[in-house]
């Protein structure tokens, strides 16, 4: 009889499901809350959404391309006022 495959988490005896987990730790890793994730997230602390451009996920970029744009035009205004 074949031997029944144990989740890899420490002291967990629950049977596998899949990528080495049980069904419980599977969702915590598909979460993003149990090692390494399932897909690069945001640099920004404590936002765990998939990394998008520049290291940051969507919402994060945009915010931050926002007040580049921002800068860029005060920079482009002060001469001019000068």
């Amino acid at each position: 009889m074949a031997e029944v495959k144990k989740c890899k988490t420490k002291d967990c005896k629950r049977p596998y499901r899949a990528k080495g987990y049980c069904n419980v730790h599977y969702k915590l890793w598909r979460q993003g809350e149990l090692g390494k994730g399932r897909y690069k997230t945001c640099s920004q602390e404590s936002c765990k959404k998939p990394m998008g451009k520049r290291g940051l996920c969507e919402a994060h970029y945009e915010a931050w391309l926002k007040s580049r744009k921002t800068a860029v035009a005060v920079a482009e205004a002060a001469p001019a006022a000068s």
